[in-house]
């Protein structure tokens, strides 16, 4: 049977895979920013602006490779069956909301790049600054996506914690994310944590069996013969 016509093998695959693609994307949506290229310490203003393009270029890579972190969620809940699974359920649906917020954060670069482009750069690059500052941007989108991180931790651990995965993976997920975009040491560092992290998760699922994979939470329990009567 072909992996597209098998709902088990299809969702191992899918979300082991996704576990493995969202890092690689999210360190070249990170090298392609022409602002983290230029480090920390250099003026960013205006940067945006003249370099359209390859904002572009970065927002939607980086927009995916929150995107590709959804299946790969859903499938490390799915293998939390037989210890801690109210926290892997909980962690899980806070890092699916924290995912998704992220995606949409992405949507202010292009914004960035058009108010300086339009406007004189400062001008723009305060603007855009403003509009992410409104109460709704924050408490709708920057908490939430940065509270999910939390969430991937947590979940990671609950897996830990039902040997599914070894202990240092989660970690190296949220440091991964967190230190990836500090150009160019911490790309290089976080890229590979993140991807040392997500990546064992992700072919832990990949070579796992489909009889593991849909194993149930809990062992059957045979049933109980009656007793024949004499």
């Amino acid at each position: 049977m072909s992996p597209l016509s098998d709902p088990i093998r299809f969702r191992r695959l899918a979300a082991g895979t996704c576990l493995i693609a969202a890092p690689l994307l999210y360190v070249a949506g990170v090298l392609a920013d022409p602002a983290l290229r230029l480090g920390g310490e250099a003026d960013t203003v205006g940067v945006y602006g003249r370099e359209l393009e390859q904002v572009s270029l970065s927002a939607a890579v980086l927009h995916w490779s929150w995107v590709l972190l959804v299946p790969g969620v859903i499938g490390m809940i799915h293998l939390v069956r037989r210890r801690a699974v109210l926290l892997g359920h909980l962690a899980g649906a806070l890092a699916l909301l924290g995912v998704v917020n992220f995606s949409a954060l992405m949507l202010g670069d292009f914004f960035y790049a058009r108010l300086e482009r339009e406007l004189p750069p400062a001008t723009g690059a305060a603007l855009a600054d403003r509009a992410l500052a409104d109460p709704g941007a924050v408490l709708g989108f920057q908490i939430p996506g940065f509270a999910g991180l939390a969430g991937l931790l947590l979940l990671g651990l609950a897996l830990a914690y039902d040997r599914r995965v070894p202990w240092w993976a989660p970690f190296a997920m949220l440091a991964g994310v967190l230190v990836t975009p500090m150009f160019w040491v911490g790309t290089v560092a976080g890229g590979l944590a993140y991807l040392a992290g997500s990546g064992v998760i992700g072919l832990r699922m990949i070579r796992m069996t489909d009889a593991e994979w849909a194993a149930p939470a809990v062992p059957a329990v045979p049933a109980v013969q009656e007793r024949k009567a004499p």
